[in-house]
């Protein structure tokens, strides 16, 4: 749990605002004191590289969060931080789990081109704030916390400007990115973790103390704590479903009281001491000359971060490609059984849910080059489904085509590929949601992303439009994020910040099975209509029942 270093003084200082010679915002958070910079074009103030947990080197790597560094003087808060380390996605033809690991895999995937530098020490956030609400004691206004993906192995702070946001609410919402550690460095899981007296699932541990930093820091930048929407997109989004299912659905204090999903990913997820972990661990043992230690943790711990930062590169590349090595694990602590029992029992954080999902999830994540039968897709997806689960899933897909505006014309076993992809980690873990929300009598509304191509990702510019989207059209823009920031400022995706949204209105799920499809004309002009599930993704919904009840096997 999140603890100021100085009690007494975070108390008094609880709404200080501090002035700094300049005339750039300075807030004195306890145990450090920052100064920003105000915009003076858009009146947002942005404090960039907050630390928000002590650096997760030395003896802290593998361990859970501690309390940030007291420094003294005013630090400047204007720089982007350095990003957690980071790692390429799978690459291999074939999947070498739970049976070892291949030969060494290269070329076909790459880590995105930095513009920060790479660090251990990567535990900050950026907070953006109205001008006149970062130099106000009095202001109370709503938060929103977005949580970067990347398949928990990639991705940060920088690549995600919070100011953006703000101007999407109209200057009415306080907005905080946060970082976490990925790779090796936040999921190494096994026996020999918990058995060296490590912190497993290291990064979601990472975000909770994030939110529990928002909890008792963000009143000093104008914001209200008990208004805290969390919001994250592919991985970002899975983590989102990591804290709503986190300590069976009832976290107290509660940390949030809206949950938004772009893209919910939910790979699988075992056991901390299952197979699949155990051979990762293995494989990062061996890497590190570790395997006979008596305390192998304790000797990779010890291990140099280049030597850790090359074996966090192999162990991701070796996965099946496009698919993630590193991933949560079920810890029986905050993650206490698999998402999807405890998301049936409608066991939930937070009070009301809004999930988007793209209409071509699957395309990214599916070799248009590979040769693999749908039988064999299935089983180096998931390696432990059994013969008659496999049956399952191929008959489900026999009649699978790749919907309208998914790109270029593919073939029937490849669409089948991208439609197995897609649903089995994307769509159908946020169909899930809805259900969990619905069952436990909480507000809960579905959206389509489909501009074309709709692939996974393509909608990130029409949030972060810094960013440039492909389709500038202000109305759509104003429409789509305008859902979004309207749950962060009101609970509801009805709540329009602007008066140029021409959103139909929401209905809860699962009314009629409704959703809010976003699209543009061929012209470039807003195409927003309500349709129903079965209509946007048929046959989705049976599908999705089919691998629920296969949910042991996948690890979901």
């Amino acid at each position: 749990m999140y603890r100021g270093v100085i009690p007494l003084a975070s108390v008094l200082h609880a709404l200080a605002v501090v002035r700094a010679q300049s005339s750039e915002p300075t807030i004195d958070l306890g145990y450090a004191t920052y100064q920003g910079a105000t915009n003076s074009s858009t009146s947002i103030s942005s404090f960039l590289g907050i630390s928000y947990a002590a650096p997760p080197t030395g003896d802290l790597r593998f361990q859970a969060p501690q309390a940030p560094v007291v420094v003294s003087g005013v630090q400047q808060a204007t720089a982007q931080p350095n990003e957690c380390y980071q790692a390429p996605f799978g690459n291999a033809t074939t999947s070498s789990f739970p049976y070892g690991y291949a030969d060494s895999i290269s070329g076909g995937a790459s880590i995105r081109k930095r513009d920060v530098e790479p660090s251990e020490d990567c535990l900050y956030l950026n907070v953006y704030t109205p001008a006149d609400v970062s130099s106000s004691t009095s202001a109370s206004l709503p938060v929103l916390v977005w949580i970067h993906g990347g398949g928990y192995i990639a991705g940060g702070a920088s690549g995600f400007d919070g100011a953006d946001i703000v101007q999407e609410s109209a200057n009415g919402l306080v907005v905080v990115v946060i970082q976490y550690r990925l790779g090796v460095f936040g999921f190494l899981s096994g026996n020999e973790v918990v058995n060296g007296g490590g912190a497993l699932n290291a990064g979601l541990l990472d975000q909770t103390y994030a939110l529990q930093w928002v909890q008792s820091q963000i009143s000093k930048f104008g914001g209200d704590p008990s208004k805290v929407t969390i919001w994250g997109e592919s991985a970002g989004a899975g983590s989102v479903l990591q804290h709503i299912i986190a300590n069976g659905g009832k976290t107290q204090s509660p940390l949030f009281r809206a949950a938004m999903t772009s893209s919910t990913f939910l790979p699988s997820q075992f056991a901390y001491n299952d197979t699949v972990p155990e051979t990762i661990f293995a494989f990062f043992a061996n890497g590190t000359g570790c395997s006979t230690s008596v305390t192998p943790l304790a000797c990779i711990r010890n291990a140099s971060v280049d030597t850790l930062e090359s074996l966090n590169n192999q162990a991701n590349l070796n996965g099946f490609y496009r698919t993630y090595v590193t991933v949560p694990v079920i810890d029986y602590k905050m993650i206490v059984e698999r998402p999807i029992t405890t998301l049936q029992r409608g066991s939930v954080n937070g009070e009301v849910l809004l999930t988007m999902t793209n209409t071509h999830e699957g395309n990214f994540f599916v070799n248009y080059a590979e040769t693999l039968n749908t039988t064999s897709y299935v089983k180096n997806l998931f390696p432990l489904l059994p013969e008659s689960g496999v049956q399952q899933v191929v008959n489900a897909y026999a009649n699978y085509t790749v919907g309208p505006g998914g790109g270029p014309a593919v073939g029937d076993v490849l669409g089948q590929a991208i439609g197995i992809m897609g649903e089995s980690i994307f769509y159908c873990p946020s169909y899930y949601l809805l259900e969990a929300f619905s069952k436990a009598n909480k507000s809960a509304w579905k959206g389509t992303f489909a501009i074309p191509d709709g692939f996974h990702a393509t909608d990130i510019p029409y949030y972060f439009v810094s960013a440039g989207p492909a389709v500038d059209n202000a109305t759509f823009i104003a429409s789509f994020s305008g859902a979004f920031t309207g749950v962060a400022l009101a609970e509801t995706p009805n709540h329009h910040p602007t008066n140029v949204s021409i959103t139909p209105k929401w209905t809860t799920w699962p009314t009629s099975e409704m959703e809010v499809v976003f699209n543009t004309t061929e012209a470039g002009d807003a195409n927003i209509y309500a349709s129903t599930t079965d209509v946007v993704y048929p046959g989705i919904i049976e599908r999705c029942n089919i691998w629920h009840s296969l949910g042991q096997y996948t690890g979901q």
